[in-house]
């Protein structure tokens, strides 16, 4: 097993836990997983339907909730190895929509979302997730956005009726999983979605996920979580022409920096 420290060059974290630390975590989380995602699809019925008669909500609100639910409990049972925090979520309000993105490290980002005080949020993925039998069916009643399997102006008019619905969309401006910890170069589409439809644009920053679980890697690790929000962004100044390019720029510098500051706090 490589040590941590080999790859800390590349923005991993310094630690490096034992081999005994790490099997015991694997063999408590990936079990948990399984059963919890069992337990989750075999409960949905009922749930979504004492939902829909107490909660009043729309199909896709609904699901998104419980997919945020679903996130919560993966974080509770990940906690023995795992430390979650979470930076200046008062920055977000909470009945307001946004176009949210996220630096991309590892399959667990995702979950790792649940951390966010907002749960009404589509994401916006490429078409592999969408082929995972045990996820598809959610992903689809909470129209997710494919933007790989879509064309733009599908993109955008799905992330309109989000926005008009009260709801935020998520994109993964890197489009992939990073590989040596670092910002990779950042796709225009989310960016093009915030200007085009007038919502604010919300910069996540999240760092550890690349030593929990980074790309190429099957065993997790012991790890420190940290999920920032940084402020909002007002897009109403920004042309359709070409300010998502200037956006796109000012976000990045933006989460550049505040990924370094992140990783300098003990």
């Amino acid at each position: 097993m490589k040590a941590v420290s080999e790859v800390s060059e590349k923005g991993f974290p310094e630690a490096t836990p034992s081999t005994a630390v790490v099997w015991l975590m694997n063999l408590w989380a990936y079990p948990l997983l399984f059963i919890w995602t069992l337990l989750s699809i075999l409960l949905f019925p009922l749930a979504f339907g004492l939902g829909k008669i107490f909660l009043r909500w729309s199909t896709e609100r609904l699901v998104r909730w419980f997919i945020w639910i679903y996130g919560r409990v993966w974080l509770l049972y990940m906690s023995p190895f795992v430390r979650f925090e979470r930076q200046d979520m008062e920055l977000l309000d909470v009945d307001k929509p946004y176009l949210l993105v996220v630096n991309h490290f590892s399959f667990f980002d995702t979950f790792c979302m649940a951390l966010l005080p907002i749960h009404n949020i589509a994401f916006a993925v490429r078409s592999w997730p969408f082929k995972m039998v045990w996820y598809r069916t959610f992903m689809r009643l909470a129209r997710y956005l494919d933007v790989e399997g879509g064309s733009w102006e599908e993109t955008l008019a799905k992330s309109r009726e989000t926005f008009a619905a009260g709801g935020s969309v998520l994109f993964f401006p890197e489009g992939h999983r990073s590989r040596d910890g670092y910002l990779q170069r950042f796709h225009s589409g989310g960016f093009k979605v915030a200007v085009a439809a007038g919502v604010p644009i919300v910069p996540l920053c999240i760092d550890g996920t690349n030593q929990l679980l980074p790309a190429g890697r099957k065993l997790m690790y012991p790890c420190r979580i940290k999920l920032k929000i940084l402020p909002p962004i007002d897009t109403t100044g920004y042309s359709e022409v070409d300010g998502h390019v200037r956006l796109r720029k000012q976000v990045k510098e933006q989460m550049v920096k505040a990924l370094a500051a992140m990783r300098e706090e003990v």
